[in-house]
């Protein structure tokens, strides 16, 4: 059951012990005041049935000012309530209108609040924050900058033609590693062993005394595992014979399961052990082909016996060859981040160009008059594209490059000027992964689901657009009191001319 509650407080309205008042200058004041709250209220009021029965839920308030809190502070669930406990602003935040002393929700509803916020929830939110932040932005000093439009301008132009390239539109790609142990096809074969040890146990004890248990050498399984992952220099021939006894032994396990699945109904599990079960027998599955096949790679690897939804990335970078999460391509728009893909499984970045691209003339009403992109992304198809709608797609052209001539030589120059700065551009959205990475939680994904993993991944940038937000506020109140000052100053020096 769900009670619409949600109503937008006055700063006097929120009661403090000893007389106390808030500051209106706290950034969660502030924040308080631009976010607007009630158009969530109905894709929130949806995770909730109409029965009337049941105690009421938090409002959508309290679970998204929470969500922004956590990820802004960088703790955990426990202690990010302990913090909004202790701290008055984020009380205010959060929508109480006085300040209390309890806890205002148990730790455990982050996992509630993560599920009543789906990606595309997250990602509207995104949306309507970019939105303000393009309203507040002040005219760029350098009018020859190619700034795009408002997203409340008029799209297109009532003679009909259609309106001019405006703006930039820089894009990218990363990996978003989640929370797991490196992968290796021994650790896996151990781990899903252990497992289904587990469950043998569970459907075992389930039978009732009487009954002998299925043999599963798991000390011996044990002690061979340990021999190689131990061993300083472990040979070729080494690991595959380890892999074939924990394959020997996870496939007899398996058997036994099966055989006291037909004695006992496999509800005795509970929903951990059930998923187990299914994910350990095409972990069986996939190794056992590669193995035979003396193959190092197969379709939807599973690397992860809790979070099967995780795949192997191929990033190439320098110190991580490979990534295990989800990899997402963002657009980043005069400072502003939108997610535009989120994938468990790998792609190729440069696909997503001409969808990027018409997200923006959707949004501004106009194509981006330069694209700045990587090489991955410069493919004939994109170029085509770029050239038809009169985008500057930036890096070289393909083929060899000409012959320079004495009349060339200003021209390859200018050229050459353009490049350099196009790559001077593009650092910004570079810098954007970088403060995701080092300063909030997109560097490691803590959340367990592939939902709640989404919506993990939305909010690190929702939160450093409401980030950006703050800072336009404040240049703009410098920029303000800077023109008032020139304004006296201009009126000053005409007083003592006259």
């Amino acid at each position: 059951m769900y009670r619409h509650n949600l109503k937008q407080l006055e700063l006097v309205e929120f009661s403090l012990p000893f007389e106390g008042r808030l500051s209106p200058d706290n950034k969660w004041i502030k924040l308080s005041r631009l976010i607007p709250w009630e158009q969530f209220e109905e894709s929130y009021q949806e995770n909730f049935s109409d029965s009337g029965v049941g105690n009421p839920a938090l409002s959508v308030r309290m679970a998204l000012a929470a969500l922004i809190i956590k990820e802004d502070l960088g703790l955990s669930d426990r202690d990010c309530v302990e913090q909004i406990t202790e701290n008055p602003y984020l009380q205010y935040f959060c929508g109480l209108k006085a300040f209390i002393t309890e806890a205002p929700f148990d730790p455990s509803m982050y996992v509630h609040f993560r599920k009543r916020f789906p990606a595309d929830v997250v990602q509207h939110v995104n949306d309507v924050v970019a939105d303000k932040i393009r309203e507040a932005q002040p005219p760029p000093d350098d009018p020859e900058d190619p700034q795009p439009p408002s997203a409340n301008d008029k799209k297109g132009s009532e003679t009909g033609a259609p309106p001019a390239n405006q703006g930039k539109l820089l894009v990218d790609a990363t990996c978003a590693p989640a929370d797991i142990t490196y992968p290796t096809d021994l650790k896996l074969l151990n781990t899903s062993r252990e497992k289904s040890e587990e469950i043998i146990d569970e459907l075992h004890k389930a039978r009732g005394p009487g009954h002998k248990k299925p043999r599963t050498y798991r000390q011996r399984a044990r002690r061979q595992f340990l021999s190689a992952a131990k061993s300083k220099r472990l040979s070729r021939k080494k690991l595959r014979k380890c892999r074939r006894q924990q394959l020997g032994y996870l496939r007899r396990n398996l058997k036994s399961i099966g055989k006291l699945a037909e004695q006992v109904d496999l509800t005795v599990l509970d929903r951990r052990q059930y998923k187990n079960l299914l994910v350990i027998s095409e972990v069986l599955r996939q190794q056992t082909w590669m193995h035979e096949n003396n193959a190092r790679r197969i379709d939807d690897r599973i690397v992860s016996i809790s979070q099967p939804h995780v795949r192997p990335i191929k990033r190439g970078k320098a110190g991580s060859d490979t990534e295990f999460g989800a990899k997402l391509s963002i657009s980043l728009i005069d400072g502003v981040s939108f997610v535009d893909r989120i994938s468990w499984s790998n792609y190729n970045e440069g696909l997503d160009l001409i969808g990027q691209i018409e997200f923006y003339r959707m949004r501004f009403g106009c194509y981006p008059e330069s694209v700045h992109a990587d090489k991955i992304y410069r493919n004939r198809t994109n170029r085509r594209y770029c050239k038809k709608h009169h985008i500057r797609l930036s890096g070289p052209k393909l083929g060899r490059p000409p012959k320079i001539t004495e009349a060339d030589a200003e021209r390859i120059k200018a050229q050459k000027q353009q490049a350099r700065q196009d790559e001077i551009d593009r650092n910004a959205v570079e810098g954007k992964f970088g403060q995701g990475k080092r300063r909030y939680s997109l560097n490691r994904i803590m959340t367990k689901l592939s939902g709640t993993s989404e919506t993990a991944i939305m909010l690190s940038f929702l939160v450093m657009n409401l980030k950006r937000w703050l800072a336009t506020l404040f240049f703009s109140f410098l920029r303000e009191q800077m023109q008032a000052l020139r304004s006296v100053r201009y009126a000053l020096l005409g007083v003592a001319h006259s």
